[in-house]
């Protein structure tokens, strides 16, 4: 098996503040803000030793006011899958990019490389793999050493 399991689900919410105090009141979750700016907010929140919720408050977007009925809520925004180490994470990106999933970019968020693709029915998703020792983050697009893009 080359992965580890569920590294985080990518959710948009309309009030991060509630999001994060339902799941630190309930769970026990811890939260840290990644990103802010004016048109968008980025929080995660930890539920597990290496899962999070990536939540993303986007001004202007109606899209989290879509919850019921089950089913017909639509679709996850994406889903991210952590590789058990460096090697399983270097072959899933060269089977992803052997079937035209991925152009390979691999981005360096600092404690983690992140792999975007592409599944069969459209659903994006992401590969990341833990980057030890690391004690920082980088902004996404940050591209990772050692890794080039495919074309």
């Amino acid at each position: 098996m080359l992965l580890d399991g569920i590294n985080h689900v990518g959710m948009l919410t309309n009030d991060t503040a509630r999001l994060v105090a339902f799941y630190r009141d309930i769970f026990g979750a811890t939260a840290r803000e990644v990103e802010r700016n004016d048109d968008m907010m980025l929080t995660f929140i930890h539920v597990g030793p290496h899962t999070e919720l990536n939540v993303f408050e986007i001004k202007g977007n109606s899209e989290a006011q879509h919850q019921v009925p089950m089913f017909g809520r639509g679709r996850l925004d994406h889903i991210g899958l952590q590789a058990v180490n460096r090697e399983a994470f270097d072959e899933i990106r060269q089977r992803l990019i052997a079937c035209g999933a991925t152009d390979g970019f691999v981005t360096d968020f600092g404690m983690a490389h992140s792999l975007f693709f592409t599944d069969p029915d459209g659903l994006e998703g992401e590969v990341l793999v833990t980057v030890s020792g690391a004690t920082h983050t980088y902004p996404p697009g940050t591209p990772a050493a050692g890794y080039e893009r495919v074309i």
